[in-house]
This record gives structure tokens, C-alpha cells and sequence, in this order.
């Protein structure tokens, strides 16, 4: 195979990770019925405080433990507010990621183009690094692509073949049912919240100290949160349908960038970097204006149900409500 075509299939790997590791973990808390809409500030916060942990530590591993306890702080604060002070969730964490996204700006002034950031090292995986092309495109990266991949798997297994799974899918959909079952809604809230928020920590830590290493005023990661948002709804909050969304996006980037890059194709550069949010903005209008449904009914009888399943994007029935029954 040709060689750029094979470190541009290897760079869409390791960019898409960060993206796969946070919307795993807007999954997991908007299943549990409370939409986290500070993820780009709680991104930014996180990849900064990740560089400031590392950097006075000198260990990679504190700062990406630092981050993931930022992001979880964050979504921890979010539902904080919304549970017990009964906030709206979406004014919340809309002023929790212009907030977040400031202070990663001014805290984050010392830290700003260190000379030689801690990054976390390619940990290729042997024998599986060694097959012919996908070893070179997925075991010859850093362990943020091999924990998004097992992670995506256990979202998945947690989801759809466990009891707390289904509990949690449950306390999204119907609370009440799920609390006259024994479920402790609004606890396992907080739970499922602060794990998701944790995991965007961690993809925090993936831009800043992975593919993106280092803090800069201007973070390149910033926006990336809202397109995460947009790939969970394009994704109809199942993890491997995200999964599909993250790669696509990032296939997007590398082909423009290709493309800038070329002496022959003259477009440009921001009509390019505006394709992924065009094609995200394209995907929700279709999804919500009711184009997949009509879609389906074109196909024979025997293939509608399946192509629900696989298109659908219809969102936990309680997003974003209050629960007051414990």
C-alpha cells in the first residue's frame, strides 16, 4: 500500500481518539438523562490542567489522572446544579464551558509552548504492530488509541448485555419506572455524570499530551467539544455508531488537510475546515426533519426494521428533565 496513504490512515486513528473517549463519555451521561453541554470548555480546561499536572510533576500518568478528576469536577458541578439546585441543564453547561474556557486561557498562561512537553509515548504492540497494514494503521500508536478502543467495546457490554446497563439506559428513559424498581435515580446520576465528565477529562489529556502535545493560548482542540456533541446526536447515542462518526470527522480533516497541501487544488483553507460543520449541521437537520423515516419506507418490508435500528436518532425520552422522587 502507499506509504502516505498509509500515515494518513494512521493519522486518522490517533486524531479521531480524542473525539471517540469524550462523546464515550457524553453517551454515558446523556443515558443517564442529563446533557453535559460544558464538554468544549471541560476539554480545554482539562488539556490544560493535564500540561500544568505533568509539567510539575514530570509524570505523564499525574496529569492525565488530573484531568480526568477535572472533567469529572466539572460534570459533577453540572449535576450538582440541576439536581439539587434545579437549574436548567443546558444554561448551566452553556456557562460552564464559556467559563471553562477562559480560565484554561488565563490559568494556563504559564504552561503556554513549553519548550519539550511530556507527551505520552507510540507504544506499538508486538506481534499485532507487525501484520501488514493494520498493524501500522492500529497497534502502532499511544495507549489513548488502544484505551479508546477497549472503551468503546465496555460502553457498549455496559449498555446493552448488563443489569446496571440497563438500569442506566432505564434512569434515562423512564426514572419513575426505574425508581419503582429500586433505582436510585437521582444517585446514579451523579454516578454516571461524573464518569462521563471524567472521560472528557481524559480526552483532554489525549489532545494535550498525545497527538496535540503541549498548551498554547490558542488551543487547536477548541470547537472539538461541540462536534462531539453533534457526532453523539448524528450517532443516536450508541457507541459504535459514535465510533463511526469520530473516524468520519476525522477522515474529513485529513483529506482537507491533503488537499491544502496539494500545489495542484487551489480552495480555500476556510471552506475546507468548514466541511465537518457543515456535514454535522447537513446530518441533525436530516435526522430531526424526519428524512431517515421516509427514507426507510422506500426500502423493501423485510429490511425497514433493521434500518430503524441502524439509522435511528431518537434521544433518551428524559434528557435533560429533573427527577424528584429521591
Amino acid at each position: 500500500m502507499n506509504e502516505s496513504l498509509l500515515n494518513m490512515l494512521n493519522s486518522i486513528v490517533a486524531n479521531a481518539t480524542p473525539l471517540v473517549i469524550a462523546t464515550m463519555g457524553e453517551v454515558i451521561t446523556e443515558r443517564a438523562g442529563v446533557i453535559n453541554l460544558s464538554l468544549n470548555g471541560s476539554i480545554l480546561l482539562s488539556a490544560m490542567v493535564g500540561v500544568a499536572a505533568a509539567s510539575l510533576s514530570g509524570s505523564a500518568i499525574i496529569g492525565i489522572g488530573a484531568a480526568a478528576l477535572m472533567g469529572g469536577l466539572i460534570a459533577l458541578l453540572l449535576a450538582f446544579t440541576s439536581i439539587r439546585l434545579r437549574q436548567d441543564q443546558v444554561a448551566v453547561g452553556f456557562v460552564l464551558t464559556l467559563l471553562c474556557g477562559d480560565l484554561a486561557r488565563f490559568l494556563g498562561k504559564p504552561f503556554n509552548n513549553l519548550p519539550n512537553p511530556i507527551i505520552v509515548p507510540n507504544m506499538p504492540i508486538p506481534v499485532l504492530s507487525e501484520i501488514p497494514v493494520i498493524g501500522r494503521v492500529f497497534f502502532q500508536h499511544d495507549p489513548f488509541v488502544y484505551f479508546s478502543g477497549l472503551l468503546v467495546f465496555a460502553v457498549w457490554w455496559w449498555l446493552y448485555r448488563t443489569r446496571p446497563g440497563l438500569t442506566l439506559r432505564a434512569i434515562g428513559e423512564r426514572p419513575e419506572a426505574a425508581f419503582s424498581r429500586g433505582a436510585r435515580v437521582n444517585r446514579l446520576r451523579y454516578m454516571y455524570t461524573g464518569i462521563g465528565g471524567a472521560l472528557v477529562g481524559v480526552a483532554g489529556a489525549a489532545y494535550s499530551l498525545g497527538i496535540k502535545a503541549g498548551w498554547a493560548s490558542s488551543p487547536t482542540m477548541d470547537g472539538d467539544g461541540w462536534i462531539a456533541l453533534a457526532i453523539v446526536i448524528f450517532a443516536g447515542w450508541h457507541p459504535f455508531r459514535v465510533v463511526f462518526g469520530a473516524y468520519l470527522l476525522a477522515a474529513m480533516r485529513a483529506v482537507a488537510s491533503g488537499i491544502q497541501q496539494s500545489p495542484d487544488i487551489n480552495i480555500p483553507p476556510v471552506l475546507l475546515n468548514m466541511l465537518p460543520w457543515l456535514l454535522m449541521l447537513g446530518t441533525l437537520i436530516l435526522v430531526s426533519g424526519g428524512v431517515v423515516e421516509r427514507v426507510v419506507k422506500l426500502m423493501p418490508t423485510r429490511f425497514q426494521d433493521g434500518a430503524r435500528t441502524l439509522l435511528r436518532s431518537t434521544p433518551p425520552a428524559a434528557i435533560g428533565t429533573r427527577f424528584d422522587g429521591d
